[in-house]
């Protein structure tokens, strides 16, 4: 039972609720094994945390539980070089390292700047949404609001931002073959910039020893940092009105600047691209909700709560004990990995009512989807943003699922890969809810 929890596969078919009700229950801090996954090999295994109270409890200490002694991903880094280029990221970094550079980036997401955004990103989802209509894979659809978003803020040209999103495929979805070696933008429309990066792309993502290449490794992410640096030096020549061109001017050191690269183009786009086709399959899997929700749209707020807490986009984190330590019915030992489990958190009997139940009017909805702690996602008021726009745009319609969805074999994003769906303008429908706050 323990080792599905770990293994990839078994999110191909769905998260295992019913295995994290189990061990919260009885075991809520227990081993998990690390059996090999195809060419990946066996690891050391972890302890898993299941309970709302200690996964909370783990976020909020860093001082015990550390981001950066082991980086916040199962599997370790593959060699101590791997392991100290990730540890240059923001999210591999604890206080006071993790407070200096959250400052530099905060301004990019205050809800003053993100007030500032809400009428283009609300522009970008009445396009997108008005122009999908028939047969359409919904995933790939609400896929372009996120990367769109990305590179507005960053300041990468519209006609690169398809790269932002094969590279997202390439980090979070090595687990998978489909989304392992993505590659779906075309060099026509790219920047000369950009075509000069992908020139950097790795022609295998295999080490000289036959095993797989670090996704977050420099190596191969090769053409994703030769074009960071390239689109450095084009904002230090013109610097514009983004959050990297604020950056650069902001003292972060080259490495720092890579990995901020990274944490935007990776973790920006993650979160909304499994959450928004997630939060449409939800409703169009509970049609009574769905449809007290088109009946009221000022429930929308409460309802994209309730779809985050539902379909967690990110299902776990780690982290790495600093110190011998007691964390619920388990002793701990300094050096340990600890991999928190929102999406069992998310579902835990003591802090939600009908856990199981998806319910758009829950109040409280105290969720982990973002994080907990100093960690706490940076860009959540964007992605509640985003998911307002998207979800706005598609109450007016009918909406009808078309064939069986796909998941992503990982054990990390909870992701979908296909959702096919039919959408039809429905004329009984105001052309759009205005009512909603």
């Amino acid at each position: 039972m323990r080792e599905e929890i770990f293994l990839p596969t078994t999110y191909a078919a769905g998260v295992p609720y019913e295995t994290f009700r189990t061990l919260r229950a009885e075991a809520p801090v227990c081993r998990i094994p690390e059996p090999a996954v195809g060419a990946w090999p066996a690891g050391p295994g972890y302890w898993g945390v299941f309970r709302h109270a200690d996964v909370k409890h783990v976020l909020r200490t860093p001082e015990i539980f550390s981001s950066h002694l082991g980086a916040t991903q199962i599997r370790d880094p593959d060699t101590p070089e791997d392991l100290e280029f990730v540890r240059a990221m923001m999210l591999n970094q604890d206080p006071p390292d993790h407070s200096r550079l959250r400052r530099i980036v905060a301004s990019a997401f205050t809800p003053r700047a993100v007030r500032a955004l809400e009428a283009t990103i609300e522009d970008r989802a009445r396009t997108l949404i008005g122009s999908a209509r028939g047969d359409v894979d919904f995933v790939e659809v609400a896929a372009d609001l996120p990367v769109w978003t990305l590179a507005h803020i960053m300041g990468v040209p519209s006609s690169d931002r398809r790269l932002l999103y094969d590279w997202a495929s390439r980090v979070i979805g090595y687990q998978d073959a489909e989304y392992a070696d993505l590659s779906s933008a075309t060099a026509d429309p790219l920047s000369p910039m950009a075509r000069t990066a992908l020139r950097q792309r790795p022609s295998t993502l295999l080490r000289p020893d036959g095993r797989p290449m670090n996704p977050r490794s420099r190596a191969a992410l090769r053409d994703m940092f030769a074009y960071a640096h390239a689109l450095a030096d084009a904002k230090r020549d013109a610097p514009g009105d983004d959050i990297m061109s604020r950056m650069l001017t902001g003292g972060l050191s080259d490495a720092e600047f890579e990995n901020m690269f990274f944490l935007f183009a990776v973790a920006g786009n993650e979160t909304l691209r499994n959450g928004i086709p997630g939060g449409l399959l939800t409703l169009l899997e509970h049609p009574a909700q769905f449809a007290l929700l088109r009946s009221d749209p000022s429930l929308l707020n409460p309802a994209i709560e309730e779809m985050l807490r539902y379909w967690p986009p990110v299902m776990d984190f780690r982290r790495t004990a600093t110190q011998n330590v007691r964390l619920g019915p388990a002793s701990l030992r300094a050096g340990d990995k600890v991999v928190v489990y929102h999406a069992s958190a998310n579902r835990d009997e003591t802090v939600f009512d009908s856990p199981d139940t998806f319910d758009i009017t829950r109040t409280p909805n105290d969720h982990v989807s973002f994080g907990f702690g100093p960690h706490f996602c940076l860009g959540a008021h964007l992605a509640r943003v985003q998911m307002r726009a998207i979800f706005r745009e598609l109450l007016p319609l009918t909406i009808t699922q078309t064939g069986p969805p796909v998941r992503l074999a990982s054990n990390f994003q909870n992701g979908l890969k296909h959702l096919p769906v039919h959408l039809t303008s429905n004329p009984d429908a105001n052309t759009r809810p205005l009512s909603i706050p």
